[in-house]
């Protein structure tokens, strides 16, 4: 028999340029819900952690790095962001105004208070591919989950960042020697394949087990210089 603790309670519902977008409450969890597909929730966090740690380390003693999450999520990534002292500055870019919100004094608030109101954090309310195409800024790391994985876009709009056009413009966004991560839902050997093509030096996979299923993973990737 089904109660109201397993029935998933809508919190919020907006109309985005992108879609549909929800939030809503599932037991003890927040799960953020885009066009009906499910995104992400916050029942664990550490494949989203995984992906800060891998892009820092592979910086190695840089100074005060920059990085560029995007998108905000449930704030799992920023969080862990701010709770390291190496980044200098951490830009989060998320094009869903409600998912801002949502942070910004809202049920999300809780993961991602403290985060905010770190002075290194800026928030733009920009669509990660776009801006990565436009922007004439360099980061020294970009820690990119927006979709569930090269293969499996949230908007057929996406598909064009992990495209050798796409990995050119992330190139040209990151300064000598930064840092690619990409989260994924699953191994995809062909992405990698792509980065190698795009001029990526030390590409790998790390794998996060999951309690069913293939592993999450983050593709790491270095500009050369």
């Amino acid at each position: 028999m089904s109660t109201s603790y397993d029935t998933p309670v809508v919190l919020d519902r907006r109309e985005g340029p992108y879609g549909e977008v929800v939030l809503r409450r599932h037991g003890e969890l927040l799960q953020i819900i885009a066009n009906g597909w499910f995104l992400m929730d916050t029942s664990d966090g550490r494949s989203e952690r995984l992906l800060v740690d891998a892009a820092l380390d592979a910086l190695g003693d840089r100074s005060r790095p920059h990085i560029l999450i995007g998108g905000l999520g449930v704030g799992f990534s920023l969080a862990h962001a701010a709770a390291d002292p190496r980044p200098g500055r951490i830009t989060v870019a998320e094009r869903e105004h409600a998912i801002i919100d949502w942070h910004l004094g809202g049920p999300l608030s809780g993961l991602s208070a403290a985060a905010l109101a770190d002075p290194r954090t800026s928030i733009l309310e920009t669509d990660l591919v776009t801006h990565v195409y436009e922007t004439s800024a360099t980061y020294d790391a970009l820690c990119l989950d927006i979709d569930n994985g090269p293969g499996w876009t949230v908007t057929d709009g996406n598909e064009s960042l992990y495209s050798p056009d796409g990995l050119a413009a992330c190139a040209r966004a990151l300064t000598p020697g930064g840092v690619l991560a990409v989260w994924s839902a699953q191994p995809s050997p062909e992405f990698e394949e792509t980065l190698r093509n795009a001029g990526f030096q030390q590409v790998r996979t790390d794998e996060i087990p999951v309690a069913r299923g293939v592993p999450d993973v983050v593709h790491l990737a270095v500009r050369p210089g």
